[in-house]
């Protein structure tokens, strides 16, 4: 038997824990596969990066493109520019892209002009927002690839109105929750609790808010900064907030001079970036989370922790539809309203949704065992 070539592409930190699970899954059936991991280094900090592949058992990138920072133009063009001579050199059968970040479109887009096979893992989301760069790279993303791989049913909805064909369409389940699954066990023994000294009592949430920010739109300007900078005065009246910093969020701050204001607010802790496990534990045990992510707020859906998304949209609304996520935009007051419900223990519950169940790698590698005997 031949072997068929497949590339995972990673570049920035979600795309980790998407590629993780999916890598060891056709490690299962390596007399049929042959798998390479394609690193563009999007994201290049040890610690947005390399801590992230060490935390998920990853081995090292078969190809390291080192693109690094830059504009968005120059990033894609740089990615294009490198992976197609990997492409070239190579010829697999099938590359895989997941998420919507710039390495993702990049790489598709390589793919596609050379008649290689595309699937997109996590097809399908929208946010009806074409000023956010994210929602392009998933709307070109989707056209082009060959298989598109939804997480959640209303994805379904949205590629069909756009006019891809159904049977390019495959419910897989969101592979997210497979990574959260596999890792939890580690995850719970993260003695970061008791490293940043917080408290818990057995089987119940500890008392603090966890924060994450990184959107130009919250971190990028001196106005949003400041909005956050007095939401945070307010809420850390109420409760302990902790708040990994984005490396984006911590330059921003310096250049605006507002540095030391955060770190004068009492009780915020500001910390550097942390590893996946320390993350989750986080996650897991805080009372609710605060931030813009994408994925973070499908984990919290999946915990049962509330989430308040500081966005004006979301293209995972299946997170507030079923889940335990709320949008409150760049509003202070709306921050402190949902805040004050959840204190007070008036907050949804919100349910797990379908095949968030651990086997999304499963059934992709399964559609492709079966596409390939063809």
């Amino acid at each position: 038997m031949i072997k068929k070539k497949v590339h995972l592409i990673v570049g920035a930190r979600p795309n980790f824990m998407k590629m993780a699970p999916l890598y060891r899954e056709f490690a299962k059936y390596s007399e049929q596969f042959e798998v390479k991991l394609i690193h563009t280094g999007q994201h290049y900090d040890d610690r947005m990066s390399k801590f992230f592949f060490i935390d998920l058992l990853l081995p090292e990138p078969d190809e390291y493109l080192e693109v690094g920072s830059g504009s968005h133009g120059v990033q894609t063009a740089r990615i294009m520019e490198r992976y197609e001579k990997v492409l070239l050199a190579d010829r697999p059968d099938l590359v895989i892209v997941a998420g919507d970040v710039n390495s993702t479109i990049a790489c598709a887009l390589d793919a596609a002009k050379l008649h290689i096979p595309v699937a997109h893992l996590e097809a399908g989301l929208r946010s009806w927002d074409r000023s956010m760069p994210e929602e392009l790279n998933r709307l070109m993303t989707d056209a082009i690839s060959d298989y598109l791989l939804i997480p959640s049913k209303d994805a379904r909805f949205n590629l069909l109105q756009e006019g891809i064909p159904e049977n390019k369409i495959y419910f897989v389940g969101n592979i997210m929750i497979d990574s959260l699954i596999q890792h939890r066990k580690k995850a719970e023994n993260s003695n970061i609790l008791a490293k940043l000294d917080l408290h818990k009592a057995d089987n119940t949430r500890a008392d603090f808010v966890l924060i994450t920010m990184h959107r130009p739109s919250n971190v990028d300007n001196e106005d949003s900064l400041l909005i956050l900078l007095n939401t945070f005065k307010q809420l850390s009246e109420k409760i302990r907030l902790i708040f990994p910093i984005h490396p984006r969020a911590r330059k921003n701050m310096k250049k605006y001079n507002l540095e030391n204001d955060f770190e004068s607010i009492t009780n915020l802790m500001l910390i550097d970036p942390i590893g996946y496990y320390d993350f989750m534990k986080l996650q897991m045990t805080a009372k609710f989370v605060v931030t813009d992510s994408g994925g973070i707020q499908e984990e919290t859906t999946f915990f049962g922790i509330p989430c308040l998304t500081v966005r004006p949209n979301t293209e995972r609304p299946i997170t507030i539809v079923e889940g335990t996520n709320e949008l409150v935009g760049l509003s202070a007051e709306k921050i402190m309203a949902e805040s004050a419900k959840i204190l007070q223990g008036n907050f949804k519950m919100g349910r797990i949704p379908q095949f968030w169940d651990g086997r999304t790698a499963e059934r992709i590698v399964q559609i492709f065992i079966n596409e390939f005997e063809k």
